[in-house]
């Protein structure tokens, strides 16, 4: 028989190596305290010598868990999504889990169910959700048993263990910062009408400025791209009065600033700009931007926590966990030009 058909390497061929029982072996496989230091030195000498892998499937079957966290999510297009999985995959690997990524194609109740049904078809323990709530809501989606779930970035409310950016938070700090240069108000591009984020960042801009008795522009509609932010940026940089401007992410803060040049208003000379985000290129922008900073791997590392905290006690948590914010202050922004 060739050498690249020889048999598996088993247990009690390691075993027989290193003198000891194939239940000795397992616990070692398993990490499991009770074997004394010299023997397990001896067994683990024997795995390498035969070059013995351990069957983790296997083990995982029997022992009911397998180490893996499911994530299911709409799509990586977004700054926010592809941030928040790099940070979950990471502090994932450094707990010993591997993640398994479920994407759903569009954001549908039945495109949710499919991901749900083949989540149930794989070995995980825990899964975390990133997309909007009310996607979760149809009857016909029900939990895989005994995984535990974390909602990333939604208003879930107590039906689920939700992590969030504190939305409210960095957008009052955005609007705050603009109103105490000496702006009269705060012009506001939301993103897509569906998104919690961007309900959440409008909602908290338009209570900062009531709160201070400040007049509320009509906000206008983005859809997150710097495109959209283009386009919106146009209609803003015909009304001379707006010399403040809050994006709700940093992507269409970027197409703001593009179509204020090309109309031929200077930032922060004519106009103020602040995003959300602070995406890595928002100090590179042209002026830098002042932008809001969300920390996506804290975000990330509290998601994996939340999930193994549920692992291990075995049932579901409920509530939100709050990430803070902070107001990093470049250039985009000044004190308005006195008129002549």
């Amino acid at each position: 028989m060739s050498q690249s058909k020889q048999r598996r390497i088993s247990m009690a061929d390691v075993a027989r190596l290193a003198g000891v029982s194939s239940q000795t072996v397992s616990r070692v496989s398993n990490g499991h305290p009770s074997v004394i230091g010299t023997t397990r030195e001896q067994v683990l000498k024997a795995m390498r010598e035969l070059g013995y892998r351990p069957n983790s499937a296997a083990r995982a079957l029997k022992r009911g868990e397998f180490r893996t966290i499911g994530v299911i999510l709409f799509t990586l297009s977004s700054t926010g999504n592809s941030r928040t999985l790099e940070a979950i995959a990471n502090h994932a690997a450094a707990e010993g889990y591997a993640i398994t990524l479920i994407p759903v194609a569009v954001p549908t109740q039945d495109s949710v169910l499919g991901a749900f049904t083949r989540l149930g078809e794989l070995a995980v323990d825990g899964v975390i959700v990133i997309m909007e709530v009310h996607l979760l809501d149809a009857a016909t989606v029900t939990l895989p048993p005994h995984v535990q779930v974390v909602v990333v970035d939604s208003d879930a409310g107590d039906r689920y263990s939700v992590v969030d950016t504190d939305q409210a938070d960095g957008a009052g700090q955005a609007v705050t910062h603009l109103l105490e240069l000496g702006h009269e108000t705060v012009w506001h591009i939301t993103g897509p009408r569906e998104s919690f984020a961007s309900s959440r960042r409008e909602q908290a801009w338009r209570q900062a400025l009531e709160a201070a008795g400040r007049a509320v522009p009509t906000p206008l509609h983005g859809d997150w791209s710097a495109e959209s932010g283009y386009q919106a940026g146009l209609m803003m940089a015909e009304d001379p009065s707006c010399t403040a401007i809050f994006a709700a992410n940093d992507q269409m803060a970027l197409g703001v600033l593009r179509a204020l040049h090309d109309r031929g208003r200077s930032v922060p000379g004519d106009v103020s700009v602040v995003g959300f985000d602070d995406i890595p290129d928002a100090s590179s922008f042209i002026p830098p931007l002042t932008t809001v900073h969300q920390d996506f791997a804290e975000v990330g590392r509290r998601c994996v926590q939340g999930v193994l905290r549920q692992i291990d006690r075995g049932e579901p948590e409920h509530g939100t966990t709050l990430v803070p914010t902070r107001l990093v202050v470049r250039e985009s922004t000044a004190t308005p030009r006195v008129a002549a």
